[in-house]
């Protein structure tokens, strides 16, 4: 977490970082770091659920736009982070960013998949394949796209999200922002030119993550 928190300050894209979460170790390691943390209810179903409840809190009122960077996400990139908001500045409802897949690791489903629009919105979500080829000949290259657990939205789109019931498909798919997409929010997609490591779901991504940010760190 303590990693997570020092990529998001280093990218100076936010006005204030303060750290959501039901868990008082987590709330000792942060404010050691000197980070605002603030205790949220163990009953939330999704982090948005969680980034809601501390945006009404009055301290956090004067806020126009919110970003939700998920802790499984170590090695946001800034070009992420920026690309975000520009969509939500832009008109979208939400934004968030993708990177470029390789074809190799499609297959995963810890690596989500997003395809677009003309207009870089998002059609849909899944750890499934998608796009599907229908002929093992057809060309790779720029067809898929990894999911990066971001999401900016403004005050008024983010209490739309939560209000909404919990839907089928995010259900299904373990997503919650399917729930949004399904009730026809626009997801404004920054791509990135270069590809990135996946989110941090199992103790191996972990041992992976770890090697990663200590060869970065010499």
């Amino acid at each position: 977490m303590t990693r997570v928190i020092q990529r998001v300050l280093e990218h100076g894209v936010l006005d204030k970082v303060v750290v959501a979460t039901d868990s008082p170790m987590i709330v000792r390691v942060v404010e050691r770091s000197g980070v605002e943390a603030v205790m949220t209810s163990p009953e939330h179903s999704s982090g948005t659920e969680r980034v809601a409840e501390v945006a009404r809190k009055p301290e956090f009122a004067g806020f126009d736009i919110i970003a939700n960077v998920q802790g499984d996400e170590p090695f946001i990139e800034r070009d992420a982070l920026a690309g975000a908001i520009e969509r939500v500045k832009g008109g979208d409802d939400v934004g968030t960013a993708a990177a470029p897949l390789d074809f190799a690791l499609v297959n995963d489903p810890a690596r989500v998949k997003v395809v677009t629009d003309s207009k870089g919105r998002a059609l849909y979500f899944s750890r499934a394949v998608i796009p599907f080829r229908r002929e093992p000949t057809d060309p790779t290259d720029g067809l898929y796209w990894q999911h990066i657990g971001l999401y900016v939205y403004t005050r008024t789109v983010l209490d739309r999200w939560i209000s909404l019931p919990m839907s089928a498909i995010e259900q299904v798919e373990r997503l919650e922002q399917l729930r949004a997409l399904e009730d026809g929010m626009t997801f404004g997609v920054a791509r990135l030119s270069q590809a990135v490591l996946p989110g941090i779901d199992t103790p191996s991504d972990l041992q992976r993550a770890e090697a990663y940010w200590n060869a970065q760190s010499r």
